[in-house]
């Protein structure tokens, strides 16, 4: 039988316990910057996916992906130890992590829609001084309708 709002709910508290257990319970530095972002479980309870970020020391810095890799892999344990306490399941999950693309994605696509915006400014500054290629107004008029019904040929 499976319940997917379970599932919901275990990633949910499965996610609170690692973000607190490496913000203030794993001292390894490698870590430091690493932000749990969201938790997937599977339906049987018995798989749970991880997704973090890493930020750099500084906003110039470049993020270390590897290191903090590494250093979720070494607290693997640690933490699917302190999963299995926090969450008083029959059989604790399997963690794994994968590093959320989801920032990446989100920059680049504030930098697809800042080069758009500027295209449209081009283009919108040169239609302000465009003009029509033929005549001022192409489209036919009632006056011309008029002209050609008197002395052309019956439709």
């Amino acid at each position: 039988m499976v319940d997917s709002a379970r599932a919901a709910r275990m990633a949910k508290r499965i996610s609170s316990i690692v973000a607190s257990a490496i913000g203030t319970e794993i001292k390894d530095p490698r870590l430091a910057y690493v932000t749990i972002t969201d938790a997937r479980v599977t339906n049987d309870l018995h798989d749970a996916t991880l997704y973090y970020t890493v930020m750099g020391e500084s906003i110039d810095a470049e993020p270390d992906y590897e290191a903090a890799a590494a250093g979720l892999a070494k607290a693997t344990g640690i933490l699917r130890s302190k999963v299995g306490a926090g969450t008083g399941v029959r059989f604790t999950p399997t963690l794994t992590f994968v590093l959320d693309t989801v920032p990446d994605a989100a920059r680049h696509m504030e930098e697809l829609v800042a080069r758009a915006r500027a295209n449209d400014e081009l283009v919108a500054r040169q239609a302000e001084q465009a003009r029509p290629a033929g005549d001022a107004d192409p489209y036919r008029s009632t006056e011309d309708d008029d002209s050609a019904g008197e002395g052309g040929s019956p439709a």
